[in-house]
Parts: C-alpha cells; structure tokens; sequence
C-alpha cells in the first residue's frame, strides 16, 4: 500500500509539473502562441485530414494534451554561453575558486558542457509556434489551390485570428467552394502521325473522362501514361513535357473543355531549331560488355562472341557463360524500344548480385541512314569474386549464464561461370550455465555449432522448360540449401540437418512466390534422458502424484524418504508403471500421467519431416521509409504424402504403432497453411496505426497423430501477445502450465498506434488478440483443445504501452504489456486481473514486432 500511494504520488506531481510550465515563456511581446486551427467549409467544421495538412503553420504537438517537447525547448537558456561567463565573474574570487577546485581547463571544460546540454534541449524540443500572419496567408493560398486541383475554380477563402488574453490564440479558416467543374469534351492536336495513331489504339485507356469532376491528379495521370505508352511503344526521343493541356473554361455552364497538345520533337543544330516527327526506334544490336571498368574504356576487347543475336565482349577472357548473361537482358534485337525493357535489365542484372549497378546505353546506328535503329551498349561491372563477413557476440540467456557466439561467412560469385552464387556460413558458441547435469567443472560447459551452405542458381532448374510459365522477366531463381546443427549440454542435445530445394520468381515489385520442390529435415535427439531436467514443470507435476501415491522407501525415489523421483530411471519407471497398472491413482491423476508421458514422447522422440510448400507474398512498401502499405503472406505446406506413397508401394512393414519407418524414424505426415497480413496507416507527423492478423493450422493424418515441435505455433513474446512471455501463452485455457507451450493451430490479432515522443524516441500503445489450441492431434486435455466455435472465449487479450529509440539502422523496442483478459483464471477473475506494475510482462526487442 506504501508503494502503491507513493507511486499515486509521483504521477500527480509529475502531471501538475507539466501542466504548471509555462507554455508562452519563450513568446514575446505582441506575439501570440498558436493553439488551434478550425477549418469551417460552408459554415460547417470540417476533420477532413486532406484539408489540415494544407495548412502552412500547425500548433505544438501534443501527447495526452501536453506540449512537452515545447516545454523541453522552455528549459534551455537563450544564450547559455553569456550566461555561465556572466555566473561564473558576478562574485568575487568566484572563478578563482572554481580554478583551485578543478583546473583552468575544467572550468572551460564545463561551461562547453553546459552549452551542449543547452543545445540538445533546444534540438529535441519544439520551438513556440507563434502566429505567423504571412503563413496563415500562405495556408490561404494552399487550400485556395488544393480546392482549384480538385475542380472547385471559383473558391473563396479567409481567416480570422481569435486573440486571447493569455497571449495565446486560435486561427478559423472559412471555405466557400462554390459550385464545381466537370470534364465535358477532350480533343487532341498531336503533330506527328505516328504519336496520333498510338494515341488512338489506346484511348479506351485515357483518365480523363467526360462527366467526371476536374481534377489536376488525373490531368497528371495522364500525363504520366502517354510517357509510359510512347516510350514503351519505340518513341524513343519522348519525354513528358512534350505533353500540354489547356482549359477552358469560359460560358460553359462549369464545364471544362480541355485541348490536348502534343508538337513534333524539337532539335536544336548550331544556333537554329526545327521539328522533326518523332520515329518509332528499333534495337538494332545489344552489345553486352562483361568486365567494363572506367579504367579500360577506351581500350578494344580482347574477348568476344555472339549468342542469339547479342554481342558478347571482355576486355579480359569472358568469364560468364552466354546465356546466364543474356538471360538476365531484356533488350531484344530486332525488337523496338521499350523503357520497360530497360528498366527490367537493370533489375534482372543486379538480381545476379554478381555486378555492380549496370550503365545502359543507347546510341544511334551510324549504319541507319533513317536514323530509327539503335544500338544498346550494357557496360557491366563485376563484383569481387569472393567476400567474407566475421561475427562476434557476447550473450545471456535462461540457458547459459555467459556465453560467445561467433560466426562467419564466405561467398563465392560465378561458381560455374553461370553468374551461380554460393554462400558458406558457419557459426557456434560456447557457454557456461549451472543447469548442466555433467559439467566436468569445467566452466564452459555448453557448446552449439553449425554451418549452411546455399547455391543459387539465377534460372528454373527442371527437367521441362518453364519459359512460358515463368519468362525470364520474373527474375526465376533456384536455391539448393543444406545445413546442420549440433549442440551439446542444451537441452535434450539436438542434432539437426536440413535440405532445401526450391524455386523462387517476381511477376512484379509487389509479389514474389517461393516453391520449396522439397524441404527435408531431420532432427535427432541425443539426451534424452535430460528430458525430466529441463522440462521441470511436467516434472513437479510427475512428482507431486508420485509422493501421493508412493511409499517413502519405493525404488523410484532418489533416496528413501526424499519424496523426488530419480531422473531419468524413477520418473520413467513410475510413468510405466502408472499406466500399465493405474493401481492406487485416481482418474484425474491417471490422466495427468499420460498427458505428461504424450507431451514427453512427442519432445523426445526424433523427428524426419519430408515436405514440399509454397508461399505467395504481396507487399506495396516502396522503401523503409513508407507507412502507408499493406503485406498479404500465405504458405501451404504437405508433409510425407512422398514417403507414404513410397512406403506402401514398397511393401514396407508398419511398426508397433503401426506406422512407416525411414531409416528407424516414423515421419511426419501433416497439412500445414498459414495466413498474414499486415497493414499500415501513416498519420502523418510520425503518427502510424499499424494492424497484422495471423491465421495457421497443421493437421496431421496418416502416419502421424501430432505435428513435430519444429512445425508447431506458439504464443507470447516480443513479436507476439507481448502479455505474455514467449511460449507462455496457452494452450486454451491451460494457462502455460509447461515449458515451451505449443499446439498445431493458433489466432493472432495486433493493433498497435505508433507516436513520437521527442526526436529519436517513439511511443507506442498496443491491443494483443489470440491463442493457440490443439486441434485433431493425440492431446486429450479438454482444456487445451479447440473444440467448437465457443472456444474462441478463450481468445486472451494483452494490452501495453511501449518505447521505441531509433538509432536509424536499427531500433532498440522495449514493450510492457498487461494480461486484460486471461482466460488460464476463473471465469469471475479473468479481466483487468493483471493490471499491477509487479504483474506486467517486460519484453525487449530489436525492430517493430509487425
């Protein structure tokens, strides 16, 4: 209760602090601080964001009504230089002592200290926003032309500034739109016969249609497309200010009649100019040069050949095959000029990640004596043939106490001379940890390694051409992976080996698919018999029953009258037992006991999974910088329908739980699809709502009856329901009651609203939706299986507030998040249950969760 009122007590005087500074401090006389701008159009206010953000002068931002970025700008000092010269001299002997005390240098050293926190305090705050009349006229003229753009031509505008006595003011804007304009008629004047024929087979096309309001975007839309239509349809010398529109506008009844107006290309020679008819441009040679540096420009190759009409040179011996170059050239000769054909060669050559960003140009065929072919000249600049990259970390974990994490990669271009790529990686660590069983006492006790190694391959591998299904355009790519893991002293020591091969293509900028023909892997438990050491909740559980039932002095127990079950021998031991004879247990207890010895035989045993799957992403980010996008993930995923269709065909006999082995393991056979989509919305000023929705299901069948722990969902964590910690949520309503809780199916929904603080640091508060079940697997416990639409109650909902700090490469995210409604309680007990300081989950991570 003590801490609980003095925590009252901070936040009360923190909020009266900030409500008692003094906003107009830095306001001078005759000036007024800016508090609010009202739109009213006819009369009416309008919230129309478009409309606001035309306005040139905006007021201090605000987070919970509070200026506190102003109020962060109020604490500097006008001049704090002047101001410590004149402290430290106003008092006799002051300096003087200030000198004996620390040093000449100290003493100036302070000062520039002084000055810097000044400084900063100026640069993260927010200077005052005073009314600023010939801004508030610009604001005029801005929303005057924003309504002109938008077809209202007889707009008419003013303000009013509201003075208060407490020199602050407010500034109402007053819109009369008047009656708008619409598109009545278009005609075309295009000198040049052959742009006035490509404008005619595509004029269904045209933005600009009668009866639609006047808008200056559709104007430019057009614009933009007649570009894009002539200089993809050979018009080589086109460019967009070759296109003029004019209006008009006069006794039409607010119709806008509009002349389109496209001249004949203008070409100066000495001090004349004439017009010449623009021409449609063929491709007569595509000149490809493999080793171009700014250093042999001028020299002759020494290399050449020729491959489907394309010019093959090196100023040294070509070290690439023909066609994995000219596979990677849209360019055709023969062929007219298209700029989407450029813009596609300049992409497919740096997919290959083997050259340097390409030079393409295009120069008039002095063997033309019309002057319509050309000649393109690809000038491609190599990469190194090799590149490495070195890590180190240094580490801590629920695992280890300390550990090192080291890495390193190697990557080797044009393996084959295809433009293939192969990337060796390797990595391990070491580690001390006191959870170790057999620590020798030595004090790194643990120890993980790995290495991967992928080749990728710039075309479709398949015995059948694809050229038709995936051209060459969709940058295709084939990736064999293959790598393997091994650790020891963590965990049940796990060996794990995967191999990867699939495809992957870009139709466009915005969707790529990803076809993994097959994806194998197998994992390998080494220590078992750990199993009860790390799991130490199903152990306790084991244990609690076993001293109910067990007399002091039974085998199973590490010592008579220990009342704890040996590991592994006693656990394993009453596990067999309790469910061979179920003798002195109850049903409840007998149940328990097979839970945990399911839960233990599934984490234990070793797992091969054979599988093929696709994924289809369409994501609309232009750049990191846009928040303003949507992104759409699925993947289906089918595992041992292969080996099932092997193994029957074969004759292969089923085991004891009649099931097919592969080399001593019963694989996996499983259904898996997942569903993601993420949306932004930029609010402008740093302002962001972003929202995802995740969906998946696995569901096994034939040769299996769970998914392996590789392949299932889990919930909780940083980049999850950040209430709860990962792997602690769920399954149902069991409420985490194990270690690494996972099921085969799950729901997730995250609305999160994103705000700046101050400079670098960022505000976020955040909504966690979902769990997960287990669905049409071997788990029988009622409360962890999803059994009807009436489970969805079970949903958990996480709510929080976070931090961000954006150091630009990355950013630094701590989040705090309260259980809202948990439903691991009692009905009566499940909201707002989880809302002390002390019951708040803490997650840290690096980058946005979503």
């Amino acid at each position: 209760m003590k801490h609980f009122q003095t925590k009252i007590l901070l936040i009360t005087l923190t909020t009266i602090f900030l409500f008692s500074c003094n906003a107009i401090k830095r306001v001078k006389e005759q000036e007024f601080l800016l508090e609010k701008n009202t739109i009213f159009v006819d009369s009416i206010k309008s919230k129309d964001s478009k409309l606001y953000n035309q306005i040139s002068q905006k007021p201090n931002t605000k987070l919970l009504g509070i200026p506190i970025r102003l109020h962060i700008y109020n604490l500097a000092s006008v001049n704090q230089d002047s101001l410590y010269k004149d402290w430290l001299t106003r008092k006799p002997n002051r300096e003087k002592r200030m000198v004996n005390f620390l040093s000449k240098k100290q003493v100036d050293r302070l000062g520039i200290g002084l000055i810097r926190i000044n400084e900063w305090l100026k640069s993260t705050g927010e200077p005052p926003s005073v009314i600023n009349e010939s801004k508030v006229k610009r604001s005029i003229k801005r929303l005057h032309a924003y309504y002109w753009n938008n077809g209202w031509f007889n707009i008419e505008a003013d303000y009013k500034i509201h003075k208060k006595n407490n020199k602050t003011a407010t500034v109402d804007y007053y819109i009369k739109p008047n009656k708008p304009y619409f598109i009545d008629s278009l005609n075309t004047k295009i000198e040049s016969k052959v742009a006035d024929s490509i404008y005619k087979l595509h004029i269904n096309k045209s933005s600009i249609i009668s009866g639609k309001q006047y808008k200056t975007s559709d104007i430019e839309s057009e614009r933009e497309r007649l570009t894009s239509l002539y200089r993809n349809s050979g018009l080589f010398h086109f460019e967009k200010e070759f296109i003029k529109f004019d209006a008009d506008t006069i006794n039409t009844n607010h119709k806008v009649n509009l002349n389109l107006l496209i001249k004949n290309r203008s070409i100066s020679y000495g001090d004349s100019t004439y017009r010449t008819p623009f021409k449609v441009h063929k491709i007569s040679k595509v000149n490809i040069f493999t080793d171009y540096s700014y250093q042999n420009r001028n020299q002759k190759p020494k290399d050449s050949t020729i491959y489907k009409g394309y010019n093959i040179y090196g100023y040294e011996k070509i070290k690439f095959t023909r066609k994995s170059i000219t596979n990677s050239v849209l360019i055709t000769p023969g062929e007219i000029f298209r700029d989407k054909d450029r813009t596609l060669t300049y992409n497919q050559i740096s997919n290959l990640k083997s050259f340097k960003y390409p030079n393409i140009r295009f120069d008039t065929d002095p063997n033309d004596p019309k002057g319509e072919d050309l000649i393109a000249n690809i000038l491609l600049t190599p990469r190194k043939k090799y590149s490495t990259n070195i890590d180190f970390d240094i580490l801590t974990s629920n695992i280890q106490a300390f550990g090192t994490g080291f890495g390193g990669s190697l990557l080797i271009r044009n393996l084959f001379g295809g433009a293939e790529i192969l990337e060796i990686s390797a990595r391990g660590s070491i580690g001390s940890s006191n959870d170790v069983v057999d620590s020798d006492k030595k004090f790194f006790n643990i120890s993980e390694i790995g290495t991967d190694l992928r080749l990728s391959f710039p075309k479709i591998l398949f015995p059948l051409k694809v050229n038709k299904i995936i051209p060459k355009y969709m940058s295709p790519t084939t990736n064999l992976t293959f790598g393997i893991n091994v650790q020891q002293n963590i965990g049940l020591d796990k060996q794990n080996a995967t191999g990867i091969f699939g495809y992957s293509w870009k139709p466009n900028n915005t969707i790529t698919n990803t076809l993994d023909l097959t994806n194998v892997q197998y994992v390998r438990n080494l220590n078992t018999s750990n199993y009860f050491n790390i799991y130490n909740t199903s152990f306790n559980k084991l244990n609690n029953i076993a001293t109910q039932v067990l007399e002091p002095n039974s085998p199973f127990f590490s010592k008579p009258n220990s009342n704890t079950l040996n590991i592994p021998s006693g656990a394993n031991g009453f596990i067999s037992q309790s469910l061979n004879s179920g003798t002195g247990l109850t049903q409840n207890q007998l149940q328990e006991i097979r839970n945990i010895n399911e839960r233990k035989v599934r984490l234990t045993e070793d797992n091969l999974i054979f599988a093929s799957n696709y994924t289809f992403i369409k994501n609309n980010r232009e750049n990191l910088y846009d928040e303003n996008y949507s992104r759409f993930r699925t993947k289906i995923e089918l595992a041992g329908n292969l080996l099932s269709t092997v193994s029957s065909i074969s004759g292969l006999k089923e085991n004891s739980n009649k099931r097919f082995e592969i080399f001593g393991v019963e694989f996996s056979q499983y259904i898996k699809t997942e569903i993601d989509y993420i949306k932004h919305w930029d609010l402008g000023r740093k302002n962001v709502i972003a929202f995802r929705a995740f969906g998946g299901i696995a569901i096994p069948y034939g040769n299996a009856n769970s998914i392996p722990f590789a392949r299932s969902f889990f919930g909780g964590g940083p980049n999850d329901n950040r209430a709860w910690l990962v792997y602690d949520l769920g399954p149902g309503r069991t409420g985490g009651r194990d270690q690494f809780n996972e099921a085969n199916m799950k729901i997730a929904l995250n609305l999160e609203y994103r705000y700046n603080i101050l400079g670098s640091l960022h505000g976020a508060l955040f909504i966690d939706v979902g769990n997960i079940w287990n669905v049409l697997d071997n788990v029988e416990d009622e409360d962890a299986v999803f059994s009807g639409l009436d489970d969805l109650q079970e949903i958990a909902v996480g709510t929080g507030l976070g931090f961000r700090y954006d150091f630009n490469f990355f950013v630094l995210r701590f989040d705090l998040g309260f259980k809202t409604f948990n439903p691991a309680n009692d009905e009566d007990q499940r909201w707002f249950k989880g809302y002390r300081l002390s019951e708040a989950t803490r997650n840290f991570g690096i980058n946005y969760p979503f």
